[in-house]
């Protein structure tokens, strides 16, 4: 969803920072071989992740939800020569996927793989973190904010993906099968009076939130 007229932001990608090559690769494949490939950060947003990473340094970062690895890679950026990554994603066809792309990278041998339920792996995680990617089922966003809290070192960051869910987080009444936008309303509504981060909303591709723990 474009907050913007569509002119105006391909002007704004075009004046941002450059896609790199070994990501470019990984846009097109995604498209070319993987279901839903708009779930990809892509170009634009990814360059956001990696400035954001790269001003806060992390020494340890937990992404839940990894798609095809396109995002760990732009966080990755901002990593400390010593640092770990670690995202945490359900879909084991993935897998070897995201592998291929992580072992292409200089980032291969800090990113750790973690398949399973994100509930269940969190509280096993032996590090606390100082920055956090939450872009997995919309309906868990209060459940992962929970299980991380604790595990973020103060000062540290949780980046937020969709959360203004193409605009529908404004709608008052929702369909039956839609357990995603009430849920995001409720994660909204959740950061925003949590006493332990201060949020920022911002209107970037389908909505992202930058929280600081205090």
């Amino acid at each position: 969803m474009h907050f913007i007229p569509e002119n105006l932001d391909d002007y704004v990608v075009a004046h941002s920072e450059d896609e790199p090559e070994l990501l470019q690769q990984l846009h097109r494949e995604t498209y070319q071989k993987i279901l839903q490939p708009r779930m990809l950060s892509g170009h634009y947003q990814g360059r956001l992740l990696s400035m954001i990473s790269k001003l806060v340094n992390p020494k340890n970062i937990l992404e839940i939800g990894t798609y095809t690895g396109y995002s760990a890679l732009c966080l990755a950026e901002g990593m400390q020569s010593n640092g770990e990554l670690h995202t945490i994603d359900i879909n084991e066809e993935l897998v070897d996927f995201q592998r291929k792309y992580f072992d292409k990278s200089a980032y291969g041998k800090q990113i750790h793989q973690h398949l399973g339920d994100a509930l269940e792996i969190i509280p096993k995680l032996d590090a606390t973190f100082d920055l956090i990617f939450i872009d997995a089922d919309k309906e868990n966003y209060s459940n992962y904010f929970n299980a991380i809290i604790d595990k973020l070192n103060s000062g540290g960051i949780i980046l937020s993906d969709n959360v203004l869910w193409s605009g529908k987080v404004l709608d008052t009444v929702f369909k039956k099968e839609d357990s995603s936008t009430p849920a995001l309303i409720e994660y909204n509504a959740l950061l925003k009076h949590d006493k332990r981060v201060e949020t920022v909303v911002l209107p970037i591709r389908d909505g992202l939130t930058i929280s600081r723990k205090i």
